[in-house]
């Protein structure tokens, strides 16, 4: 297996500013410890929710070819993915929630590539292979629910953030990556989990970023399906948790049913989870999905929505009843009886119609901001552009004429009219001035000496979303966040260790004699006194050998381990379980 991915139709159409978070899955980094760790995670997995997760799960572990015995490649993955229309990409720790979601928009799933250490064998708060997938990927062989995910990724990436939201989201990576490492200091992790619970602290009113995170969590990440006297397991989180999987299903986790209440219910990654929501069937998370949507600033736009742009700080687009879209940074909207009368950015804005970016008004024709009057004409019933070119010509708003608009909220436009731009329907949606003068009372808004004036043509704000319209109008490149992923320090003991661990692989992999059982055993008692998972997979092929002492001695050994290590005790026997309790996966 190499490092390489298969080319896939879904990946050759994703858009650079996506492709930047991408990395190649090198194969060789995977030790033999990280494949023992997850032979043994998804034995578990497979033994155990064959009978509490739901139908799809064992089903889609077959129809994504992910094997028990091996970690998957991206490779083998992209190429049988395809058959279900979906793609996989590597990416390295969590990445930012909105390039996530659109990730999900292009059916595209990302795997953190990285897989948990053997001490976080049961939990990691890190996004890892393990999470994501054996978590994820099976479940998206349904279509039903590969719909929801897709859609899910569609509308969520267009949900507007907060200015905290990011701080959050980078405050959360940290923890995790430092909680994964090895050896992190217990002062560095006391200090990252201070700084994720005083941002959770003075979060303030939900983003709708933070909202539909929370619905993200509830459902794709730790859902639960059926009801809640019966429920099975579908969450991603729970799927790729053995220890988390079990404790859900106990009384000591609240069930609820699930609905849009969710999206306030906010979750804390490093603590088992109180409470799960229970969804009746997999059509029904789209309906709540759908009556989220309903109320984002993308379907009801207006005044609100122009706010929470102004309040993320960050790249953002309105659309207008005429279909003219604007993307920028937006700063300040002027108002009058609730309604946006006038609207601003600073610094780069595009102007944009159907997602297409108008030819000549890039960020190059506007690099310093773009203001306009939003609404109707004051005193007149007919919106400009619901004028008929004979309404234009009576008032005239034609080319090469002087003319003083008055718009409500006393914004006033006065300048000769250069040309004008219409869309599909024939309906102007952009007028252009030179000699204009703009002005809001006694405040000047633009002046003649400023170059030629473009307004905008809209009666209403119909839709307010986070990013561009037209994803080519910006540099969204280098956006990537800023910290990496802590990857396991070399040793002379751990490679050591690591060589038996390849041994064992080898034996079991290739049906060789056993015979080297015994020295390789000898080695471990020896020197890797803290090690519980090669004993197990030891004690795994002397089952059914003659070697009925060493087996013995084996077993011993991890009783005495248990006693040792009270706290891997029931990894321990979670794996003895699987080889001389139950049948093998």
């Amino acid at each position: 297996m190499n490092a390489s991915i298969e080319t896939n139709p879904l990946l050759e159409r994703l858009p650079k500013h996506l492709k930047q978070f991408i990395k190649p899955q090198d194969y060789s980094d995977y030790t033999p410890i990280n494949q023992a760790v997850w032979r043994y995670v998804m034995r578990k997995n497979v033994d155990y929710l064959s009978k509490v997760a739901h139908s799809s799960y064992l089903d889609g572990l077959r129809k994504t070819g992910i094997e028990i015995d091996s970690i998957p490649s991206m490779y083998g993955m992209n190429r049988i993915l395809t058959e279900i229309g979906w793609a996989a990409v590597a990416v390295d720790g969590f990445i930012p929630p909105n390039a996530f979601m659109e990730f999900q928009a292009y059916n595209v799933l990302v795997i953190a590539s990285d897989i948990r250490q053997l001490e976080h064998i049961e939990y990691t708060p890190a996004p890892d292979i393990i999470h994501e997938g054996a978590g994820h990927a099976p479940i998206i062989a349904n279509p039903e629910y590969a719909e929801y995910l897709r859609r899910f990724g569609e509308i969520g990436c267009k949900a507007i953030s907060s200015h905290k939201d990011y701080q959050m989201y980078e405050a959360i990576r940290l923890l995790s990556i430092l909680k994964e490492a090895e050896d992190t200091p217990q002062e560095k992790i006391d200090e990252a989990e201070k700084a994720v619970a005083d941002l959770q602290n003075n979060m303030g009113e939900l983003s709708e970023m933070a909202q539909i995170r929370n619905l993200h969590w509830w459902t794709v990440e730790y859902g639960l399906i059926g009801t809640v006297e019966d429920p099975k397991i579908y969450g991603a989180g729970l799927l790729s948790s053995i220890g988390e999987s079990a404790w859900c299903m106990t009384d000591n986790v609240k069930k609820i049913p699930y609905d849009i209440s969710a999206a306030n219910q906010n979750f804390d990654i490093t603590q088992l989870q109180p409470q799960l929501y229970v969804t009746p069937n997999f059509s029904y998370l789209s309906l709540i999905l759908e009556e989220f949507a309903n109320k984002m600033a993308l379907r009801t736009g207006g005044i609100s929505g122009i706010q929470k742009l102004i309040h993320s700080n960050a790249l953002g687009t309105i659309e207008l009843s005429t279909g003219l879209q604007i993307s920028g940074v937006f700063t300040n909207v002027e108002e009058e009886e609730g309604k946006p009368v006038y609207i601003q950015t600073t610094g780069k804005t595009a102007l944009s119609y159907r997602e297409k970016e108008l030819v000549g008004h890039g960020t190059l024709t506007h690099p310093h901001g773009f203001g306009s009057p939003i609404g109707k004409l004051k005193g007149f019933n007919l919106a400009i552009e619901d004028m008929s070119p004979k309404d234009l010509q009576a008032y005239s708003i034609v080319e090469n004429e002087t003319v003083k608009l008055e718009f409500e909220g006393n914004i006033i436009v006065e300048g000769e009219i250069i040309t004008g731009s219409r869309n599909l329907h024939g309906e102007i949606i952009l007028i252009s001035f030179r000699n204009c003068t703009v002005t809001h009372g006694e405040t000047v808004l633009f002046a003649p000496e400023w170059g030629n004036y473009d307004m905008a043509i809209g009666k209403k704000v119909v839709s307010a979303f986070s990013g561009p319209a037209d994803v080519n109008s910006f540099d969204l490149i280098n956006t990537v966040p800023k910290t990496t992923t802590i990857k396991a320090k070399h040793s002379e003991e751990r490679d050591d260790l690591e060589v038996l661990y390849q041994t064992v692989r080898l034996i079991r992999e290739n049906k060789d004699s056993k015979s080297e059982l015994k020295a390789v055993f000898e080695k471990l008692q020896k020197n890797h006194t803290n090690d519980w998972l090669l004993s197990v997979e030891i004690a795994e092929l002397l089952k059914d050998s003659d070697e009925k002492q060493l087996l013995q001695e084996v077993l011993v050994y991890l009783d005495q381990l248990k006693i040792k290590r009270p706290e891997v005790a029931h990894l321990i026997s979670g794996g003895l379980d699987l080889i001389f309790d139950k049948e093998k996966c």
